[in-house]
Formats: C-alpha cells, sequence, structure tokens
C-alpha cells in the first residue's frame, strides 16, 4: 500500500471515528460519561420538532414618543425651575408637542432659549394665547421622532432577549421582523401563560408619594386633585388567596424610575414565610433615593408596576443604602418572574402578542417520525436504484450514502445547529444530489472501459473528468444555499443549514471517499474489470 494510500485511509477513519463520538450524546444521551456530553452537544431540535411557542409581537412605538416627550417635560419644568423663569405650567399635547404657559413674552423668549439649549431636537412652532396666557409650542423633529421609534423597537428586542436569556430556555429566536414586529420562538417551553405573561409585560417601575389628604372614594367618581393620579393596590388574602384592588390617589409625578435599578433578587420573609422580591439601586439612583426618603420622612411611598401598586410603605426613616423591597403577598413563581423582569429592565414601549402558535410536544414527535421515515425510505430507494444498475459500484455508492448521513449529523452537532423539519428535508435532497455525484462518476468510468481501458487507467480517468463537474454543480448550489441562510428566516435558515452541510460532505465522500474505497479494492491486486 502507497503511502498516498494510507495518508487517506488514515484521513477518512480520523473523520469517521469524530463523526461517531461526536454523535454519541445524541445516540445514547445519559448512558455516556459527563466530559463526553459536556464536550459534545446533542443535536438540537427546533421549535417544529421538539413542540414549543412561537410568537410575533409588535411594539407600540407611538408610546415610546409619548415617554420621551414626558421626560422632556419634566426636565423642562426642572430646567425653568433652575432658571427662575416664572412659568405656569408644562404640558403635552398631541402632535407630538410640548407646550410651555408663561404669562407675558419676555418670560417666553427666556423659555424659548433654555428650550433650545437643552433641547435641540425640539423644533419651536407658533406662539399662540389662551385666556390672557402665552403659549409656546415645541414640537420633536421628524428626524428624532424616527430615531426614538427605531431605538424602542431595538430597545425591546434587546430587553426581550435578556428576559428569554433569564427564563432559562435553550436555542431561542429572537429576530426583529418588518416595521416594528419581533418574532420569538422557545423551543421545549412546558408553561405557555407564564412565557407570554414574562415576555409582555411592560414592567415600567415607578416610585411615587401618595397623596394623604386626597379622598380616594372621590378620585374614583372623577374628582381628581390638581396633580393627582388614580391607581389600585394590589392586595392578596394569604389564606384564600383572593386578590383584591383598592383604589389610591398618588401624585401625578414620577419622583424615581426602575431605570436606575442595579439588581433585583427574590427573598422570603422568615416571619411570614412571603415570597418579596429586594431591589438595589446603582449609584445615582442610590443618592436619589436617598434624598427621596429624606425629605419625605412620615409619608407613604407607593411603589408602582404597570400602573399597579404593589406596595405604599410608610417612610419611617432616610434609607442611605439604596435598598428596597416590593412585598405583594407573591407566590415564589411570581416573585422570581418579577425579579427576571426588573434585572433584565423594562420595555421602552408596550408590546402587543399579534400572533401565538403553540406546537405540542407530541405534534413534535410526530414530525421526527415522519421525517425518520422519509430518510429510510427515500434512501432505501436510491440504494436498490444503484445496486440494480450499478451492481458491486453501487454497494459502493450505497457505503458512501450511509458515511454521508452520519457526516451530515455530526457536523450539524459540532457547529450546534438546530435541526428543523425544513432541515430534514434539506437532508432528503442531499441523498439524491449525493447519488448524483456518484452516476456522473460512473457513466465516466463507463465510457472508458468501453474505449478498452484497464480497470485502474478507466478510474483515474472517470474521476479525473467528472471531478470538475461535480465541484462546479455542488458549488453553485452551495452558494445558493448560503444566499437563503443569509437572507432567508425560521424554516429558510432551517433548510440551507442542512442543505449547506450535506453539500460539503457530499463532495467530501464523493470524491475522496469513495475513491479511496475503489483505489482499495484495486491495490490488492492485478483486478481484470470493474462491475459497474
Amino acid at each position: 500500500m502507497s503511502n498516498s494510500l494510507k495518508i487517506r485511509t488514515g484521513l477518512v477513519l480520523a473523520c469517521l471515528v469524530l463523526a461517531l463520538v461526536s454523535l454519541g450524546p445524541t445516540l445514547f444521551g445519559g448512558n455516556l460519561p459527563e466530559w463526553w456530553r459536556k464536550a459534545f452537544d446533542p443535536i438540537h431540535l427546533g421549535l417544529d420538532l421538539q413542540g414549543g411557542m412561537h410568537l410575533v409581537l409588535g411594539v407600540d412605538a407611538d408610546k415610546a414618543v409619548e415617554s420621551r416627550l414626558d421626560a422632556v417635560v419634566d426636565q423642562a419644568e426642572e430646567l425653568l425651575r433652575e432658571k427662575d423663569i416664572i412659568f405656569k405650567r408644562v404640558d403635552r399635547l398631541s402632535g407630538e408637542r410640548v407646550v410651555i404657559t408663561v404669562y407675558d413674552e419676555e418670560t417666553g423668549d427666556k423659555a424659548d432659549s433654555v428650550m433650545a439649549e437643552a433641547f435641540p431636537n425640539l423644533e419651536a412652532m407658533t406662539l399662540t394665547s389662551e385666556g390672557g396666557y402665552i403659549q409656546k409650542n415645541y414640537r420633536l423633529s421628524d428626524s428624532e421622532i424616527a430615531a426614538v421609534r427605531e431605538y424602542a423597537v431595538r430597545q425591546a428586542l434587546e430587553t426581550l432577549r435578556n428576559r428569554v436569556d433569564q427564563f432559562g430556555v435553550s436555542e431561542p429566536t429572537l429576530q426583529r421582523q418588518e416595521g416594528n414586529r419581533i418574532l420569538i420562538q422557545l423551543p421545549g417551553v412546558k408553561d405557555p401563560q407564564r412565557a407570554i405573561d414574562l415576555l409582555g409585560k411592560t414592567a415600567r417601575l415607578e416610585f411615587k408619594m401618595v397623596m394623604e389628604n386626597a379622598n380616594p372614594q372621590d378620585a374614583v367618581t372623577g374628582n381628581l386633585p390638581p396633580g393627582g393620579q388614580l391607581l389600585y393596590e394590589r392586595r392578596v388574602d394569604p389564606r384564600t388567596g383572593a386578590t383584591s384592588e383598592t383604589p389610591l390617589v398618588v401624585e401625578d409625578k414620577t419622583i424615581l424610575t426602575g431605570d436606575l435599578l442595579a439588581d433585583a433578587q427574590v427573598r422570603i420573609d422568615n416571619r411570614f414565610n412571603d415570597s418579596y422580591v429586594a431591589i438595589d439601586f446603582n449609584a445615582v439612583g442610590a443618592k436619589r433615593f436617598d434624598q427621596i426618603t429624606a425629605a419625605n420622612v412620615g409619608r407613604r411611598m407607593a411603589i408602582v408596576l404597570d400602573d399597579t401598586v404593589y406596595s405604599a410603605p410608610v417612610i419611617r426613616e432616610r434609607i442611605s443604602g439604596g435598598s428596597a423591597q416590593i412585598s405583594g403577598s407573591f407566590t415564589e413563581q411570581e416573585a422570581t418572574d418579577l425579579a427576571i423582569i426588573l434585572r433584565a429592565g423594562s420595555l421602552p414601549a408596550p408590546v402587543e402578542i399579534l400572533e401565538n402558535r403553540t406546537v405540542g410536544p407530541s405534534l413534535g414527535q410526530d414530525s421526527i417520525n415522519q421525517g425518520i421515515l422519509s430518510i429510510i425510505i427515500g434512501g432505501l430507494l436510491v440504494m436498490v436504484a444503484m445496486l440494480i444498475y450499478y451492481k458491486l459500484s453501487g454497494v459502493v455508492a450505497n457505503v458512501v450514502l450511509f458515511l454521508n448521513l452520519i457526516l451530515i449529523m455530526a457536523i450539524l452537532s459540532i457547529l450546534g445547529a438546530t435541526l428543523t423539519l425544513p432541515g430534514i428535508a434539506g437532508i432528503v435532497l442531499t441523498i439524491g444530489m449525493a447519488v448524483d455525484a456518484n452516476v456522473l462518476i460512473f457513466e465516466r468510468i463507463r465510457e472508458e472501459i468501453r474505449l478498452g481501458r484497464t480497470a485502474k487507467a478507466a478510474l483515474e480517468a472517470g474521476y479525473e473528468k467528472a471531478k470538475l463537474t461535480i465541484i462546479d454543480a455542488n458549488v453553485t448550489t452551495l452558494i445558493a444555499a448560503l444566499v437563503l441562510f443569509q437572507f432567508g428566516t425560521g424554516p429558510v435558515k432551517g433548510f440551507a443549514v442542512t442543505l449547506s452541510v450535506g453539500i460539503i460532505s457530499s463532495l467530501f465522500t464523493a470524491v475522496i471517499v469513495s475513491r479511496l474505497i475503489f483505489d482499495l479494492y484495486l491495490s490488492r491486486g492485478k483486478v481484470d474489470r470493474l462491475s459497474i
């Protein structure tokens, strides 16, 4: 045996051993040693094979613009007070407008100067009058509105990805689609409702002072005091689990938000065995919290999450550590989910579930069984056809085809790719393409034998003449598969992955492995003819 033949044999055997080792966790699971399972992941199954959730969420980007204007209103009030500019009020109106009401034109000019310096993206509009007062109108520029909308969708995608990562789903898919839509696929989710609650909650955490002198019952009837807001405090009876809501009037102004949080963890109250969420502010938030508690000792502070008051404790003393807690008779699961949401951050705008499909595990198993059956039937039919038409050379093609399937699955495992139902279709297609390469080679060899060449010469000429044609055909198909992978989504990508892997594996087995088998056969001695 020549050195070239030994090197090629060793290369093919090494590839085969690596393929079988990498497929071990997929085939034998927990029966293997731990180091083996850590070194090679089993083949991941997609949503359509193992079951799970398919969600399409729409981001309400208009709310993000409104939130941006609300922030402008708050900052404008503080700036005007710092500059000792006397004004009546600052409001947000429809049409992406902020209106500052002042008493005279001179004060209005000062307000213009302050706003132009602090908010360069605001455009000054026409000056109007109302009951003797002067209203200065400002509007967000079109470019700023577009930027706020774009940032809202990108930030929502990142926030949702953080929530999913902490939720513990393996191989999730999060992609931005056209417009303000976000696609989320969660394979293997066993509690769909919990996932929906976790992803769909805006989780805007706010701290507001309670208006102690306001009568909540009057507020319910619509008689709200100026600067007040009617919210409801959520209470859960620890004995019956019944939830009740109590009206509460708080100040409309938010004194602190969850954007300044550094961490949120679930804790257990040893006295009552209740779960609560302990929160820690960052340096800026801790300083602000210290100032707020120092200035409001004896007053109640409402902790508001998505316009629901979870608790409204009395500030007994100044709190300097930058820590607080959210209690509300949570179950441990509710407290855990709330901590996940707070750590991941609030969504910049509300999201709406536009599409919700759940694939059950049983349906996924049926898909797996049908996919395996299609591969077996397709493979057997191809093998029988090759045996009938090419005789013993057909056996070589069938061995190569079997090795090709092993290599495809091994590459998918090594790359950590996800196998989907369209991916199985790509494997079935690869079976046909792999045999096509052998057909080209065998027909070339037949032509050489008809010209009177010896078995060895016909074999060499057949492979040399067919090699370029095979490479050309497979490379063009590979380019198309890569384009599908780059620009496709979901099922198209799954098909493109297995098709690309299959093409590379087919090239290796058709050009190198099948040639090696023939060369090993011819190296045994003088062979007069090939069974082809």
